[in-house]
């Protein structure tokens, strides 16, 4: 199976070892970032420095000429990523016979949020989860689509991964976040994703609904499980707290702007690309859930592109409903963490694929070759060379 390990342009630059170790790993490709999300980040090898801290969302590169005169653009790195940061590791990356993928993450900026606070979601309560551009307003679609061409399409690179392409709701790794005092569960996570900006009350409204009243049947839907009352799992969960039709209405509305943008983000990236440019999402086969691996429908996803990036740090399960389509050619990577002190399993990399694979993964995905100790290094290392 061919692999690819991801990789942040800090890993990289001014470690002239980096290269060659990433690829003894024995994967062929390095998936690397050139828009990514605020973060603080170990570099436990690197030998300028231990801890990244990227104070904001950026571009990892020197953004073009398309951003003059607009309100909404990509904002550059500091120090973390000066200069063109991106092209400068992609090209140490393929010196190390690997090939370059960008990374891209798009409706996921506290940045953009904070900038510019009508660009956010905002829950029933009236709050504002400045992490989560509301993907239905027109500009904010505009922004992410141009932002997906331009950090895909990176001199170098022969695909991309788009992150976050979807709904970013409440759950959100935050700095010392303290937001799990309630179980919400997945039809209570739902319900606190629902946006209630100007624009997703218009679209509430086409969907026959008024927007008041729905937001206040939200909030009285919460009420029991603010007090402890569990929530019922799936989708079914939030048939019951919300109400049937409400819940299908929300659902309609938000499935049809996430699939809306997918399309047109995918199109625009097809334009800028050359011939035989991999273009994958990071995917969740439920089209209601929320975050980095955006909710989809599994068969419309894979009419629109090459393939998918699946989350498997609970295991390969993910991977069924992709593999259910049948189509041929289609790539589905699973994607498993190796780092151990985040909960990945590297000794256990070599079952966790043979796994996948059973499921129908074509490739995996490896996080994350720069937050991994030489202990998880040899572990995967072993792993690939019995795949």
């Amino acid at each position: 199976m061919k692999a690819s390990a991801f990789v942040y342009p800090w890993d990289v630059n001014g470690d002239p070892e980096a290269g060659g170790r990433i690829a003894r790993l024995g994967v062929r490709q390095a998936t690397l970032a050139s828009a990514y999300h605020s973060t603080r980040a170990l570099t436990p090898r690197h030998p300028r420095h231990r801890i990244v801290t990227a104070e904001h969302a950026a571009v990892l590169y020197p953004p073009d000429n398309r951003w003059q005169g607009r309100e909404l653009s990509p904002y550059p790195a500091g120090d973390w990523a000066p200069g063109d940061a991106f092209g400068e590791a992609a090209a140490t990356l393929a010196d190390a016979g690997l090939e370059v993928h960008t990374w891209v993450v798009l409706a996921h900026n506290s940045r953009l949020g904070a900038d510019h606070p009508d660009t956010s979601v905002v829950n029933a309560y009236g709050d504002r989860y400045p992490w989560a551009p509301c993907i239905a307003q027109p500009a904010t679609r505009a922004y992410l689509v141009d932002l997906a061409a331009e950090a895909a399409v990176r001199p170098g690179a022969r695909g991309t991964e788009l992150e976050s392409l979807g709904w970013y709701g409440l759950t959100h790794l935050h700095a010392h976040d303290k937001t799990g005092g309630i179980p919400l569960g997945d039809a209570g996570q739902y319900l606190m994703a629902l946006c209630f900006c100007p624009t997703c009350q218009e679209g509430y409204g086409e969907q026959g609904f008024d927007a008041e009243e729905l937001a206040a049947t939200v909030r009285t839907a919460l009420e029991p499980v603010w007090q402890g009352a569990p929530s019922d799992g799936g989708w079914a969960g939030v048939g019951k707290l919300l109400g049937d039709a409400n819940a299908t209405a929300t659902r309609a509305w938000r499935d049809d702007r996430a699939r809306t943008l997918q399309e047109t983000a995918v199109a625009a990236v097809r334009a800028a690309a050359p011939a035989d440019f991999q273009i994958l999402l990071h995917a969740d086969p439920v089209s209601y859930h929320c975050g980095a691996n955006a909710g989809v429908d599994p068969g419309h996803i894979l009419s629109v592109a090459d393939g998918v990036v699946v989350p498997c740090t609970g295991g390969a399960g993910l991977v069924t409903p992709f593999a259910e389509q049948g189509v041929g050619g289609a790539v589905l990577a699973a994607n498993f963490t190796v780092v151990s002190g985040m909960g990945g399993r590297p000794g256990a990399l070599a079952a966790d694929a043979a796994r996948a694979r059973e499921l129908g993964a074509t490739e995996l995905r490896l996080y994350h070759a720069g937050l991994a100790s030489e202990g998880d290094s040899v572990e995967v290392r072993e792993a690939l060379a019995g795949l």
